[in-house]
């Protein structure tokens, strides 16, 4: 007999896998921009604080989004020492010192507890300024469309796994603070990074991440919002209500991009 608990657990692990490899494989699929509008997308985050919500009250949501904007934040971090590296070194170096430095941007962040006013005024300020310093390597492509090695699927199946699995385990035990940071740790990023970079090229694949500055900047209002609403409006609606800002924000940015195209 297999342990409810344990379970439940499997199963929260499953969900989570499933869901965002069928995301990121449409990503892959696409162009640079539809390719960041899909990654950018809550589709690791959002599976965990499902689970979050079924084990924790709404204030424990509020904190964890808090939490989250800080990892979001350090994810700004990761994505401008990743596309400056990627133009010139390989996979390791790129992907392994944006990884190093996201982890010392969120240990900062947690030792500043910015309020909510202030995570907010950041996540505007810093992706506005890195999307007008990512124009240059916005429109870099592959040669050639790149084929999927066998490993792509079971890869990104244990990592967002994994990820969901520890978060659900120790959220009672780290607080709600590091919870969020762990619910938004950039496992679709990174996992992107390390599979399209051998296969593409260090400036295709930084042109998916410089397009995703948007992305970001829509992924961190939507957290401000379910930190703001989850108390007084319940996980549940708040939760919703972020998921839906980051749709509506992506969409919106798809629709500017076709309409610039068009232009004459």
């Amino acid at each position: 007999m297999i342990d409810p608990g344990l379970g439940l657990l499997l199963m929260k692990m499953a969900v989570a896998a499933a869901i965002v490899v069928g995301c990121s494989l449409l990503a892959e699929r696409s162009g640079p921009l539809l390719a960041a509008m899909i990654a950018t997308l809550p589709i690791s985050a959002g599976p965990v604080y499902v689970f979050l919500a079924l084990d924790h009250d709404a204030a424990f949501i509020s904190a964890g989004a808090l939490g989250s904007m800080g990892s979001n934040l350090a994810n700004a971090g990761l994505s401008l020492v990743y596309v400056l590296l990627a133009q010139r070194f390989g996979t390791l170096v790129s992907l392994g010192t944006g990884l190093a430095t996201w982890f010392a941007i969120i240990l900062a962040l947690r030792l500043l507890e910015p309020s909510v006013g202030v995570a907010i005024a950041l996540t505007v300020v810093i992706y506005l300024g890195l999307h007008r310093l990512f124009r240059p390597y916005l429109g870099a492509r592959p040669k050639a469309p790149p084929g999927r090695p066998w490993f792509v699927i079971p890869l990104r199946a244990g990592a967002v796994a994994t990820l969901a699995g520890v978060v659900s385990t120790i959220s009672s035990h780290v607080g709600a603070g590091w919870s969020g940071v762990l619910a938004a740790f950039p496992i679709v990023l990174s996992s992107l990074i390390a599979i399209l970079q051998p296969r593409i090229g260090g400036p295709a694949t930084a042109a998916v991440i410089a397009n995703g500055a948007l992305g970001l900047l829509g992924f961190g209002l939507g957290l401000a919002l379910v930190h703001l609403t989850a108390v007084p409006l319940g996980s549940w609606p708040a939760l919703g209500l972020g998921l839906l800002v980051c749709i509506v924000w992506n969409l919106g940015l798809m629709r500017l991009a076709r309409r610039r195209r068009a232009a004459p």
